[in-house]
């Protein structure tokens, strides 16, 4: 079986460890000769990398691994696949997109909102410089992006890398959703064959079919209005995620055609959840005090003791192993499904056919194969027709440095709405973001 060349981009993020211990976990079924960490900040990568070290000596003793903050070094002529998983700013940025709107009475929310706008305005720069740099050296390799916000990047990489097909932007949070589902159910996930549409952070499940045939959709619809639900791995998860998927119950009970992406809360209940948030405490101290800690923790105590035995934080997580099979899946042509993020072409008829769209894909050695949607209902086309003109002016904003388009942008979202907020946020977060956007004239 071949081995394969994988470059991480991201190495010191805190989903590192459970992307290489599910690594470990699936090197019989995706097999690594070399694998490189790279990363912009030496610290957090060093921890990372070093937990590593020991990790695979005990369990992938003979994958060839490293870490390195030298881009001539971790860019190779010889990767197959590129996992890339960046935070442009860190957490000191992601606080400012959080408490910057929720200080002028809008939601704070690092993917969603202007703090979404923000985030991906700052991650479109090194998203493209980071093609530039693996096509450089490499025309082939699969580029495989995690960096959120995805629908923001997907949009801005699909417009400057036309051309460029093995680029593909996925998101863990339907596969979160997903195995959610499964637990409730208690049922294999990937033994489903979902129906999906939207886009990224924006999007509903229509069916949800299961070896037989059977649609589990219906069933599952009751036992979240009956019982509420809770992520499949909530025993871990933080107060403001166990909130988040709460709120699925609402949005069923309000609108029950469709299983909701959870993310939806943001737009279909801004007031609500605006009265919920904090705005000197956000998700973003939430995630430093809380997995941040945890797993830098962890991985220094293994440091110390020599072992990654018995480790608890660390685990193989929805995450980690995501990523993994959808790479699986385009090695060895297996054609499975996955919901993933492509260029619109058609798979949904009466949306813009250059929309960046959330669908359902068979994943193979030339590619994704969408499986078509057909037309959708006017109240979820009217929605994504709003959040789709929001997210190319963002990106359009960016390419051109177009104060006007930014500001059309935010005026477009449903957290903003209002012109004159959409003008004191995007000011406020001009200030915020010197060091990062582009000049926006």
């Amino acid at each position: 079986m071949k081995k394969f060349n994988v470059l991480v981009v991201g190495g010191g993020s805190t989903w590192t460890p459970g992307l290489l211990k599910g690594i470990c976990a699936r090197q019989k079924t995706f097999p690594i000769n070399r694998l490189v960490m790279f990363d912009v900040n030496e610290n957090r990568q060093k921890t990372i990398g070093e937990f590593a070290k020991i990790l695979f000596q005990e369990e992938y003793p003979e994958i060839k691994f490293d870490y390195t903050v030298d881009k001539e070094k971790a860019f190779a002529e010889d990767i197959d696949f590129v996992f890339v998983q960046m935070r442009t700013g860190g957490y000191t940025m992601r606080e400012k997109d959080e408490k910057i709107p929720l200080s002028l009475g809008l939601i704070g929310q690092e993917t969603c909102g202007p703090g979404g706008f923000a985030y991906g305005m700052r991650s479109i720069s090194d998203m493209v410089q980071l093609v530039k740099d693996v096509r450089e050296k490499n025309k082939n390799a699969w580029i495989l992006n995690y960096t959120n916000p995805a629908a923001i990047v997907a949009d801005a990489l699909q417009r400057i890398f036309p051309e460029d097909n093995k680029i593909l932007n996925i998101c863990d949070q339907p596969e979160n959703l997903l195995r959610s589902y499964g637990r409730l159910l208690d049922r294999d996930p990937r033994e489903f064959d979902p129906i999906y549409f939207g886009l990224n952070h924006f999007g509903w499940f229509t069916h949800l079919y299961d070896q037989q045939g059977n649609d589990l959709l219906p069933e599952l619809r009751e036992m979240i209005l009956e019982g509420g639900f809770r992520p499949v791995d909530y025993e871990q998860r933080d107060k403001s995620w166990l909130e988040t998927y709460a709120m699925v119950e609402q949005m069923v009970r309000d609108f029950p055609d469709y299983l909701p992406n959870t993310y939806l809360q943001y737009y279909l209940y801004p007031d609500k959840v605006l009265n919920k948030l904090n705005p000197s405490y956000t998700r973003a101290n939430e995630v430093m005090d809380g997995r941040e800690k945890r797993v830098f923790e962890e991985c220094n105590r293994i440091i110390s003791v020599g072992t990654a035995k018995d480790s608890h934080v660390v685990h193989n997580d929805a995450h980690g192993e995501f990523i993994l099979i959808v790479a699986e899946s385009i090695a060895f042509n297996k054609g499975d499904n996955f919901v993933v993020i492509l260029k619109n072409d058609g798979i949904i008829e009466n949306l813009p056919h250059d929309a960046m769209v959330e669908v359902a894909a068979s994943l193979t050695a030339n590619g994704p194969r969408p499986y078509a949607v057909g037309t959708i209902p006017t109240f979820y086309k009217g929605l994504i027709e709003g959040q789709y003109a929001y997210e190319r002016l963002t990106a359009e904003a960016y390419i051109e440095g177009s104060y006007q388009k930014a500001l059309q942008a935010l005026t477009l979202n449903r957290t903003v709405v209002s012109a004159l907020k959409a003008r004191e946020i995007l000011d406020a977060l001009i200030e915020a973001n010197k060091e990062y956007w582009p000049e926006l004239k």
